[in-house]
């Protein structure tokens, strides 16, 4: 397995457990943003540039539901 599709692996699993942890509070909707940034980055090094384009589109929305989240505050 190459470094690549480790790093990869591990962007995405962080990805998908802060999706599910949403619901627990708005640091996960701003931990979801940060792992689409790491999958997009993968999408890039593997080659696979759609994927790393639509996973930066998916972060660009994710700060914006963080930014009109007002729990906490």
């Amino acid at each position: 397995m190459s470094a690549v599709t480790v790093f990869g692996v591990v962007a995405v699993t962080f990805m998908m457990v802060a999706y599910a942890l949403e619901g627990r509070g708005r640091r996960y909707i701003l931990a979801f943003a940060a792992g689409c940034v790491l999958s997009s980055l993968y999408g890039f090094l593997a080659g696979a540039w759609p994927f790393g384009v639509v996973e930066l589109v998916w972060s660009g929305v994710a700060v914006r539901r963080y930014r009109r989240d007002d729990r906490g505050r």
